[in-house]
């Protein structure tokens, strides 16, 4: 299981090996992975952790346009850049460049209710310390 620790909230996440193997394999190269988080620009209702020009040596796999609450997706570069989002509402996922597809990866199992929360807090108080640890 993945603890993610934002904005005053933990979460638990599933990882989605069976579907997205190779994605979850570089995620758990970069663990632990302490960051932040912001609101997304383009893409409704998520967070969003830029990566800039980090290659992961991923293509599409298990890839979404439209996570869901919960869903966290990868996206591996290319149109725009590497980064992860973390949907709490409806996304459309997209940059100024247009419609991108991430790799969902993970999705939250455990504390789910805090979503929304976490949502507000980050596009209200700005960014938000983020951390990813593997049980």
């Amino acid at each position: 299981m993945l603890r993610i620790n934002a904005g005053g909230y933990e979460l638990t996440a599933r990882l989605e090996e069976a579907d997205a193997p190779d994605t979850v394999a570089a995620f758990r190269r970069l663990l632990p992975l302490e960051s932040r988080i912001i609101h997304v620009r383009w893409s409704g209702e998520a967070g969003w952790i830029p990566f800039g020009d980090l290659d992961l040596g991923l293509g599409p796999e298990n890839a979404t346009c439209y996570p869901h609450p919960g869903e966290i997706v990868l996206y591996p570069g290319g149109v725009s850049e590497t980064e992860i989002l973390l949907a709490y509402g409806y996304v459309n996922f997209a940059s100024k460049a247009g419609q991108l597809a991430g790799n969902h990866f993970a999705t939250i199992v455990e504390g789910n209710e805090h979503l929304r929360e976490l949502g507000k807090k980050f596009l209200w108080e700005g960014a938000q310390e983020i951390v990813f640890r593997e049980d």
